[in-house]
């Protein structure tokens, strides 16, 4: 009988937290009694909004960028994104002393792409709507012999993005349910493979915004399932289909997949700001906007949420808030 070895493990996770010590930020976890009484739950959030270029994605990108040899930083990383990668992948290349090239979408948060600029990034630009992401970015790395870093599809990525869910359970100690945002499914996948491998009980479910249920249905389906481009506010959630090898991880770990929509999103981020006193992106506010809207079936007693971007300007962040107090 042959078996196969997961993209992702506890043990390559852990292997990353090594790598990330004192490169990418402990982020910090908040309580709120507030939200605690709302929810009926008592709820720890891993907060990424603090994370090194203001999202999660620095984990997987450093950890991914850091196992290249010396060679291959010599030649550049080229990387795809609509804009937290994009970032983290700048950022990456930056400490590591090598160059980045990325493919971004052109209606990418201004904010986003300023960002990756100032990190030293060169971008190219493409339509999300007509255009294929990968492909454009494949046969740019071909054309300039860059070694590519993909937002999620890569083992070393997910090992980077499960540290997070690591950390969380280091510092709250056993969850009893474990609440991730979902676009892409690298972060999901590494942090139900860090949760599950230290505690198997755990319960972990995903979120994705109701139009951009790509892995809701597939899990459903037990197959990939490719939606039509997904037009939500949550732009670091639309996605048409899951990775292949996230989805591999995920057909096996996740629990279940939330949905939440467009107004509940605003919602919780106008909470995260007014209540907790932080700033929080659409797409990561998505897990919090799940437990206000009771979209988590069965809550149990002790549950973490992944909070895992922070990365939205201050004009779209006050109309967004301000929808909120209109819906």
């Amino acid at each position: 009988m042959t078996t196969t070895t997961p993209p992702v493990t506890l043990d390559t996770v852990r292997d990353a937290a090594v790598r990330l010590r004192g490169v990418a930020h402990r982020t910090p976890v908040l309580r709120s009694r507030t939200l605690d009484a709302l929810v009926g739950a008592e709820v720890h959030l891993k907060c990424e909004n603090f994370q090194r270029v203001g999202a999660f994605k620095f984990r997987g990108a450093y950890n991914a960028a850091s196992r290249l040899t010396p060679e291959q930083l010599a030649r550049g990383i080229a990387a795809y994104s609509s804009g937290n990668h994009a970032q983290a992948v700048a950022l990456a290349a930056r400490e590591l002393g090598t160059s980045a090239v990325i493919v971004m979408p052109e209606d990418a948060p201004a904010s986003k792409r300023a960002a990756t600029e100032g990190y030293g990034a060169e971008i190219v630009t493409y339509d999300r709507y007509t255009e294929d992401r990968t492909a454009v970015a494949e046969a740019l790395a071909d054309e300039r012999g860059l070694v590519l870093i993909p937002p999620y599809e890569h083992p070393d990525v997910m090992a980077g993005q499960g540290t997070a869910a690591l950390e969380l359970l280091e510092e709250a100690g056993e969850l009893d349910a474990l609440i991730v945002p979902v676009g892409g499914g690298g972060l999901i996948a590494g942090s139900a493979t860090a949760a599950k491998g230290v505690s198997p009980g755990i319960r972990v479910t995903g979120v994705e915004p109701e139009a951009g249920d790509d892995t809701k249905r597939s899990l459903d389906a037990g197959r990939r399932v490719t939606i039509p481009v997904p037009r939500t506010i949550a732009d670091g959630q639309a996605l048409e289909t899951p990775g292949e090898l996230t989805f591999s991880v995920n057909q096996r770990l996740v629990d279940g997949i939330a949905l939440v929509s467009d107004d509940e999103i605003s919602a919780a981020m106008r909470f995260a700001f007014e209540r907790l006193k932080i700033v929080v992106e659409p797409s990561g506010a998505t897990g919090l906007a799940a437990l206000l809207a009771g979209r988590v079936d069965a809550l149990p007693r002790r549950v973490g949420v992944i909070v895992s971007g922070g990365n939205v300007d201050a004009d779209r962040f006050a109309r967004l808030c301000g929808r909120a107090a209109t819906s």
